[in-house]
């Protein structure tokens, strides 16, 4: 019994322009707030660049859609010109967010995993150049893995799982069109049935009437002209049985091969030359055998299942890889025939074509007909992302015909399986293994340069007695070690307004004294030693 699949009622029409403009204003003033307590007893600078990600923001909500990789740029540009070390209270919400959004429109990872790298790369050089320390880079890519990278994995778990929502409703429909195919089958097998009948019993009536007509032919009794009225009625009784022999004969549902519907010079040349002149990028590679030598040398079964092999790889080309380039490969090899049709992955941003569905029974066909001229077929997804199509067929003779429960070839449901497994295997790889190692790899070299990052930033005495107060920031700087300390002692004044503070160390691993250089106007404002304040001085 054919049971008929429910699925859930269609999507709703597209959002109506004013509803997805009034989204983006929502969104835009949602991820403005933060920026609002800027204004209120933050630094200049910081009053300036939240003045500024204001109208940038709202830009970047703009062009989300179209580009979301640039929309996640803005805020994160913003947050890198407010703190070096990427965490900012102002700019955290609004990361979040867009990454997450780029994770549900970005299709590849690939380009959001670049965009990721180079944002590490490019704070690396802001944090030694300007900050003269390497643990506010540290921070940046604990801020990049947590408030961008994990919202993006997020995104792209919604996407995923919204993908495999639709395959299995595609999925579903085929099961239902695969139904409705059994059901159409069973139709025909009893209209066969029902058309032997016919051709029994009606054949059998057609018989009688030409034997009947045949006896009144030689009855003396008849005038002739009544003899070739009943002659004629005789022999088109006869061509009626032909007739309907002929007509109901081709209802049968037995093995013998159907009469030929492909034009008598036709060849794969032929096909691949008119696939070429319709706009595909095909070509044509033959070994082993002169062209054309090799199919009219084969069995006429043979012939026409390389024929269809080719014609359905550049059938499944044209539907599922439009703009690919496909080669067809025909390999003859003592008494056998490979036939080859490849198709590389479809260019970017290309889809297959709605007005093209594949109904996915082409295969199953083809597999029939290759099985039935003693040949096998194969076909799935190569390693680059393309597909393949191949049989391998007899050239003389006739091989054995294996059932059709022998092929090798794994099913449409095997195929798709197997496919599945392995990108839940790389989701796998992508939302945990990744960042974990990420992580792992980070926590080590943090690791590392908190043992040697202390012994890096010791100011030798000597040269602290040197700087005096007056001195140009310029020839203080290049007298200073390189790195600096992250943090001074605990409990250490503020700096006053208007003087940056850098603090060095007295000693390699002491952390209870530091000598602290202010700057202000370009000039070496002050100088000192400070001590945390539980610790007397040295």
């Amino acid at each position: 019994m054919l049971t008929r699949l429910r699925r859930p009622a269609p999507p709703a029409a597209e959002r109506p322009r004013w509803a997805t403009r009034l989204l983006d204003v929502c969104l835009w003033a949602a991820l403005s707030i933060p920026l609002t307590a800027a204004f209120d007893g933050v630094p200049e600078d910081r009053v300036w660049t939240a003045a500024t990600g204001i109208p940038l923001l709202a830009a970047a909500v703009a062009v989300r859609r179209r580009w979301p990789l640039v929309a996640l740029a803005v805020p994160v540009a913003l947050a890198l010109a407010t703190s070096r070390n990427l965490f900012t209270f102002e700019y955290t919400a609004a990361l979040a967010v867009l990454a997450y959004l780029a994770g549900v429109r970005v299709e590849r990872a690939r380009a959001s995993l670049w965009f990721f790298a180079g944002v590490a790369a490019v704070v690396l050089p802001l944090c030694v150049v300007l900050v003269h320390n390497m643990w506010p880079w540290f921070t940046a890519v604990l801020t990049l893995l947590f408030n961008i990278v994990l919202p993006w994995l997020l995104g792209r778990y919604r996407r995923q799982y919204a993908a495999l929502v639709r395959t299995g409703w595609q999925l579903a429909e085929r099961m239902e069109h695969e139904q409705q195919a059994v059901a159409d089958r069973t139709r025909l097998r009893e209209r066969a049935r029902i058309a032997g009948d016919m051709h029994d019993s009606l054949g059998h009536e057609l018989a009688l009437l030409a034997l009947r007509a045949g006896a009144l032919e030689v009855d003396p009794r008849l005038a002739p002209d009544q003899r070739a009225a009943v002659g004629e009625l005789r022999a088109a009784a006869g061509a009626a049985t032909e007739h309907l022999r002929d007509i109901i004969g081709v209802l049968r549902t037995d093995d013998r091969a159907e009469p030929s519907r492909l034009p008598a010079d036709d060849s794969v040349e032929a096909l691949v030359e008119r696939a070429r002149a319709s706009g595909l990028d095909v070509s044509l590679w033959r070994a082993g055998a002169p062209p054309g030598a090799g199919e009219e040398a084969m069995p006429v079964m043979g012939a026409r299942a390389v024929y269809r092999v080719v014609q359905e790889g550049l059938t499944n080309a044209t539907k599922h890889a439009p703009g690919a380039p496909v080669e067809v490969r025909l390999t003859g090899e003592g008494r056998r025939l490979d036939v080859t049709v490849t198709n590389a992955p479809p260019p970017p941003g290309t889809a297959p074509s709605a007005a093209l569905a594949s109904g996915g029974n082409g295969l199953v066909g083809l597999d029939e007909r290759v099985r039935l001229a003693g040949g096998e077929l194969r076909a799935g997804p190569t390693p680059e992302g393309g597909f393949e199509v191949a049989a391998r067929l007899p050239t003389t003779g006739r091989a054995p015909v294996r059932g059709p429960g022998d092929s090798s070839r794994w099913s449409v449901s095997q195929r798709e399986l197997a496919s599945a497994r392995l990108q839940v295997r790389r989701r796998l790889v992508q939302t945990v293994a990744v960042p974990a190692a990420l992580f792992t790899g980070l926590l080590l070299l943090m690791g590392v340069f908190a043992l040697i990052s202390p012994s890096w930033s010791v100011l030798d005495r000597g040269t602290y007695e040197q700087l005096r107060v007056g001195d140009g920031r310029t020839a203080v700087e290049a007298r200073l070690p390189f790195f600096s300390l992250d943090v001074p002692p605990d409990g250490t004044p503020a700096p006053p307004p208007g003087r940056t503070c850098r603090y060095y160390g007295y000693r390699a691993y002491t952390d209870d004294t530091a000598y602290e250089l202010c700057f202000a106007d370009g000039r070496l404002a002050s100088k000192g030693v400070v001590h945390r304040r539980d610790r007397p001085a040295p």
